[in-house]
């Protein structure tokens, strides 16, 4: 059972925070509109300040009420952790990790790390939520995941960097594909061919636009997915699928892949970050975890991007 410290005031206050509805909020509060109301109204009082702009589909948070909603959901999540870690003294490690990552880390990445790390915390409880790249930072946010592991091409707000590390964009492709066989490949030359490319939220489908932007280059896509892992396993040459390494790396190291890095400048402008939120203190737990995903992570990063073959036509 959740244990809350807030006041009535402060409870009401997030609850519409949260549903951008009085009424919302009500219904999920047990109580009429207008006593949410009347708290809500008591409390800018209070603060001198207004913390929600009327609309008429809603309630939006003011930049008084961003900056509270953020204190105070801080606040609770550290009390929830207190709470837990006071529940387990005298008995079994009662421990709860929660992360939350983007797709690309779910099929490869994540198992092997969580696999690990239940080896060396066997009394651990994890959480592992997958979803999109904004979905996974309002989960942080909100205080429902502790770590978050995602791309980013530029800080995140309210988040502290817990680790960061180069995350360029590769062409992943199969052994016998004509440009398995360079060194480094251009966007020049990857258009040319097939291209499963991620929905446009996806940070590796950002800097690939933004460089055939610059390259005055255009492409039409073969395969358009939110879910790239559902893709890389598909791919028979001429296709090429845009990524990261971390991603296709159990196929790369199967010899079902090939990777191949961008000689664009544009296609290394991204960051692979663990994110945790700020102001909050991680338990000892989810610190460890952490240093588990910084040492994963600078283990696949010095990976090998896989052999080319030669294809049938070649040979013959």
């Amino acid at each position: 059972m959740a244990t809350s410290i807030l006041s009535i005031p402060m409870r009401y206050f997030m609850e519409v925070a949260t549903r951008g509805s009085v009424s919302q909020a009500a219904a999920r509060l047990y109580v009429a509109p207008s006593a949410v109301s009347r708290q809500i109204a008591k409390l800018e009082d209070s603060l001198q300040t207004p913390l929600f702009e009327r609309k008429a589909r809603g309630m939006t948070l003011t930049q008084a009420g961003e900056r509270l909603a953020a204190h105070l959901r801080t606040t609770q999540t550290d009390t929830e952790q207190v709470i837990e870690q006071v529940r387990g003294i005298g008995g079994r490690e009662a421990g709860r990790v929660r992360v939350a990552c983007t797709e690309g880390f779910a099929v490869g990445f994540m198992p092997e790390v969580m696999r690990n790390f239940r080896a060396a915390h066997a009394q651990s409880r994890m959480q592992l939520h997958v979803g999109a790249p904004d979905e996974v930072s309002a989960l942080l946010a909100r205080g429902d995941a502790d770590i978050a592991l995602k791309y980013a091409v530029a800080p995140e707000p309210g988040c502290r960097i817990e680790h960061s590390a180069p995350a360029p964009v590769f062409a992943l492709m199969a052994p016998d594909h004509p440009l398995a066989r360079q060194r480094a490949v251009s966007v020049a030359e990857v258009v040319r061919y097939p291209l499963a490319v991620g929905s446009r939220g996806v940070t590796a489908r950002q800097l690939f636009d933004l460089s055939c932007s610059v390259q005055g280059l255009g492409y039409e896509p073969a395969f358009v997915s939110n879910f790239s892992s559902v893709l890389l396993p598909l791919v028979r040459t001429p296709e090429i699928v845009l990524a990261g390494l971390l991603t296709a790396v159990h196929l790369i190291e199967n010899g079902t892949l090939v990777a191949r890095p961008f000689v664009e400048a544009q296609m290394q402008q991204r960051r692979l970050q663990v994110l945790s939120l700020e102001g909050r203190t991680l338990s000892l737990l989810a610190r460890a975890l952490v240093q588990q995903l910084v040492a994963a992570i600078g283990s696949g990063g010095k990976r090998r991007l896989g052999r080319a073959r030669a294809s049938a036509a070649s040979r013959g």
